[in-house]
């Protein structure tokens, strides 16, 4: 009888302990996603500024700024790390590269110092978001797979703890306080 609670006893202790670990997994998970909320709204914040600086200099391109601020209003409205939002945010991506381009036309635009850097801001906002985008996936991985491992699984289920989804984007940017520039 005495085996029979002492079983018992470690059998609850490591269900408090799996279910803790879930807990500090499903933390984890959601603050690194707060992080790619945070770069993805400094590359929200900065793409009206670049769009701006370059409208002083290509005014009858307006397709292309067309084109970047629907893809921005299309990602922003997407929510949460869904293969939607991951194809809004590659969409903008595009749309960005587009910008680069059509500045390659304009060689006083590529020596302008607001032009360059608001271009740098953006591309160290693209290395933010990948590092916070790995950041995420890592702790999406590890939640996976207790979620998914013997036997842990057997707690989740218990508990409807279920597998989180991987943000997969191509590449990202963005700006913190955005530098309103208007020509």
């Amino acid at each position: 009888m005495k085996y029979i609670f002492i079983v018992l006893g470690v059998l609850v202790l490591w269900g408090i302990y799996i279910f803790n670990r879930f807990i500090s997994f499903r933390n984890r998970v959601g603050e690194a996603w707060s992080d790619i909320e945070v770069q993805l709204k400094r590359r929200y914040d900065l793409i009206p500024n670049l769009v701006n600086t370059v409208k002083g200099y290509a005014t009858h391109e307006s397709s292309v700024f067309e084109n970047v601020t629907k893809a921005r209003n299309m990602a922003m409205g997407a929510s949460g790390p869904t293969p939607a939002h991951a194809e809004a945010e590659n969409m903008l991506t595009g749309a960005l590269k587009s910008i680069f381009a059509l500045a390659e036309a304009y060689p006083d635009l590529k020596a302008n110092t607001n032009f360059l850097e608001l271009q740098r801001e953006l591309s160290d906002t693209e290395n933010k978001i990948l590092s916070a985008r790995r950041f995420y996936n890592t702790n999406v991985r590890d939640f996976n797979t207790s979620v998914e491992s013997f036997p842990s699984n057997m707690v989740a289920l218990i508990f409807k703890f279920s597998k989180k989804e991987f943000f997969d984007l191509a590449e990202g940017d963005a700006a913190e306080k955005p530098i309103e520039v208007k020509f």
